[in-house]
């Protein structure tokens, strides 16, 4: 044990804080048997807690340095696999080189390591690097997640052009919170939305425009719907009897509310000039009428212009 402590002593910088102290504290709490015979009964004080404060302890730590908890002790060889949030960013791997195909390399094989071992149902799984490009890896991660209930999916391409979700994705029934960002969307004409899914977030997507409306009207448990910089459908009718917040930021024509009375928090951006000055922007304004019990209205970029435009005095409520 004393070359265990000497070996992560000299790599605390490279482990990271909380993995190095959650050594020193399990090192320290080890006290010297008072007699031989006892050193095989012997209990860690840390091994020693229950399930739920270990599993709080290990979803402080970074996937990188859960995994790396294996090494204390054959207790935590396996305690890591339960652990029911899988986040993939950039404090999964360590790689001080620049070269884009070596980290791509490293992530990859992390990402296939965890979600070998990894034996539980998932509350969450993130995949967001700042490296990471649409691979056809990420197809078969998201096949592989389809075997298993999973409540949070958050996938965010930072490089490359668009990627295109694999069909499997929308049989994501356990789905309670979903994010995109620059990905292409095509569900399948099976697809009959996702009944728990109460938080949507569509960051630079490309959507069709009745795609669009399937999705929001199969999700009858939606609150919460974010859209930015979005593609492919213009004319957004919103029918989601839950819905609580809405924020919307990009280029589109009108937007239209059916059966949202409980909607009470609203941000709307008009990121499109000429939409702005065009005589249909009289159709933008026409949704104040359908929210008859919002409490906050955030106006932002160019659709304050079409506040001020003649058109709006001839909306009526």
């Amino acid at each position: 044990m004393v070359f265990f402590f000497n070996y992560f002593e000299e790599k605390s910088s490279e482990l990271g804080f909380p993995f190095v102290c959650l050594f020193l504290i399990f090192q320290r709490h080890r006290e010297p048997p008072k007699f031989p015979c006892e050193t095989e009964i012997e209990l860690d004080r840390i091994s020693g807690l229950s399930e739920h404060v270990l599993d709080q302890i290990l979803s402080h730590l970074s996937i990188r340095d859960a995994v790396r908890t294996s090494t204390l002790s054959s207790k935590w060889r396996c305690k890591w696999a339960k652990i029911p949030n899988l986040v993939f960013d950039s404090n999964c791997i360590a790689s001080p080189s620049q070269d884009q195909a070596l980290i791509k390399n490293k992530l990859v094989s992390v990402v296939d390591h965890v979600l070998l071992l990894h034996r539980e149902a998932l509350n969450k799984f993130k995949l967001s690097h700042r490296e990471l490009v649409g691979v056809t890896d990420i197809d078969r991660w998201i096949l592989h997640l389809s075997w298993r209930p999973v409540n949070e999916f958050i996938l965010e391409i930072w490089k490359g052009t668009r990627y295109k979700i694999p069909s499997c994705l929308f049989s994501y029934q356990n789905l309670i919170h979903l994010e995109l960002f620059n990905c292409l969307l095509r569900p399948p004409s099976s697809f009959k939305g996702f009944r728990n899914l109460k938080s949507l977030d569509l960051q630079h997507v490309t959507l069709a425009q009745d795609a669009f409306e399937n999705l929001i009207t199969n999700c009858p448990l939606l609150e919460r719907l974010t859209l930015m910089n979005f593609d492919g459908f213009s004319h957004l009718k919103i029918s989601a009897p839950n819905l609580q917040f809405f924020d919307i930021g990009g280029a589109f024509d009108d937007v239209s509310f059916e059966h949202t009375f409980q909607l009470t928090l609203v941000s709307i951006g008009l990121y499109d000039r000429n939409v702005a000055l065009s005589g249909s922007s009289s159709k933008l304004l026409s949704f104040f009428a359908n929210l008859p019990h919002i409490r906050r209205l955030e106006v932002q970029s160019y659709f304050l212009k079409v506040i001020i435009t003649p058109s709006y005095y001839l909306v009526r409520p």
